[in-house]
């Protein structure tokens, strides 16, 4: 039987502008597709160290196995490590749709005054955003749009600090510093929030809010683009996403 083509992981060269490294990178993601198997393939515990998130994203390489939201990020992450100028956050929604609710996460970009997005979704408008956006709030408003052509109201947004590029850093992500209950903020509330909150990222006076207070969970909900392991019991109690 013929192997399946393991898609070449994409190298930085000099001769390439930022945006079209962010694309190499998106493309190799693309290539190694959105995982609908209903098997979780990589585990990704968001509490783990980044080192350890980053012997992951190595496995994901050599494995070259499909892969959902969480997983793009972290391989995001992985990826675009020792390039200084391309800062890197994690974004992450609360979405409710027929009685259900739903989790994705994107890895937000910020690189010479633009933002933008990698990752994966069953949706092509829900993953990558170019580095075209001049605000956070603008990238944001961009996903609320795109959920809402999908009949998703976006409850939560969640924010977090610029993951650092030593792929060595025993730190964890820092996910949620901001979290803003949108559907129940003015646009122009959400746009000032995000816009205090994104400066503050760019003069890096922000600090881990983990630092100080244990992480909570969440209540889990179901993901539009899910991201836990079939075996969970928050999976188990859901019914299976149709959407």
């Amino acid at each position: 039987c013929v192997q399946p083509s393991v898609p070449p992981v994409p190298n930085y060269k000099l001769s390439m502008s930022i945006p079209e490294w962010l694309q190499a990178i998106q493309t190799y993601m693309k290539l190694l597709q959105y995982n609908h198997t209903g098997t979780q393939f990589f585990e990704i515990r968001k509490t783990r160290p980044l080192s350890g998130l980053m012997e992951t994203a190595k496995e994901m390489t050599r494995e070259s196995l499909p892969i959902k939201c969480l997983e793009a990020v972290i391989l995001g992450i992985y990826l675009t490590n020792g390039q200084p100028s391309v800062e890197r956050f994690p974004i992450s929604f609360k979405t409710h749709f027929s009685g259900n609710y739903f989790h994705h996460v994107v890895l937000g970009i910020y690189c010479n005054g633009r933002y933008g997005s990698l990752g994966m979704s069953r949706r092509s408008d829900l993953m990558d955003k170019p580095l075209t956006y001049r605000t956070l709030s603008d990238l944001i408003f961009d996903f609320e749009d795109s959920y809402k052509k999908y009949l998703h109201s976006v409850k939560k947004v969640k924010i977090g600090l610029y993951v650092p590029h030593e792929p060595h850093s025993f730190q964890p992500i820092e996910w949620k510093q901001l979290v803003l209950n949108v559907s129940k903020m003015m646009r122009t509330e959400v746009r000032k929030e995000l816009e205090k909150f994104a400066r503050d990222m760019r003069m890096k006076i922000l600090k881990p809010s983990s630092a100080h207070s244990p992480m909570k969970e969440r209540p889990r909900g179901k993901s539009l683009s899910p991201h836990r392991r079939q075996g969970s019991p928050q999976r188990r109690a859901c019914r299976r996403d149709k959407s």
